[in-house]
């Protein structure tokens, strides 16, 4: 069980008999003896953030949310189809559930999905990508500043700013979290 004190940002727990996540937290110390917690949490099954408080009193269920190893195998613009890596089972996931996730794979990467009661709900990513760019515009011999960047659409329809010397068919790593070149690959 987990009490007032152990809620903290990025804990799970359950509430109405589903999972949430802790994604800000604040106390407000009400009386001397009495305090109510603010949080924002949001539902891992239907992707809503919601605000909510409590008082110092109240106790909370962990989550049980596990990770597991799974290739992406394709989508149908709906669902995205996943293999797990152990026992070859296909499960899919719909776009509404990925979130931003889904312009960073790419065809048989390997990602973990967060499973809650063993039904997978949600895509964790690496903190970084490499993707293959499919159109930019030509480098222009005289465009030689560092500091300027132009468009890039990459082979998961994401467009990134890049450098100007970055050409078609280049791979480059794309940081997950900002959605920014990193580096060529």
């Amino acid at each position: 069980m987990y009490f007032w004190n152990d809620l903290k940002p990025w804990i799970k727990f359950i509430m109405d008999w589903e999972p949430f996540e802790i994604i800000s937290y604040s106390q407000k110390v009400v009386w001397r003896w009495w305090s109510i917690i603010n949080i924002k949490a949001k539902n891992l099954l239907t992707w809503a953030n919601i605000p909510k408080t409590f008082s110092d009193n109240d106790k909370f269920e962990p989550a049980d949310i596990s990770t597991s190893s799974y290739d992406y195998l394709y989508n149908d613009w709906e669902n995205y189809f996943f293999m797990n890596q152990e026992t070859y089972e296909q499960v899919s996931l719909v776009k509404k559930t990925l979130g931003w996730a889904e312009k960073f794979l790419n065809d048989w990467d390997k990602v973990s999905l967060q499973e809650f009661n063993g039904v997978p709900i949600n895509v964790n990513l690496e903190s970084s990508v490499i993707l293959e760019v499919i159109d930019t515009p030509p480098w222009e011999k005289w465009d030689t500043a560092t500091w300027w960047k132009k468009p890039a659409t990459l082979n998961t329809w994401l467009v990134v700013q890049v450098p100007l010397f970055i050409s078609i068919w280049e791979k480059i790593k794309v940081d997950t979290r900002t959605s920014e070149y990193l580096s060529r690959a």
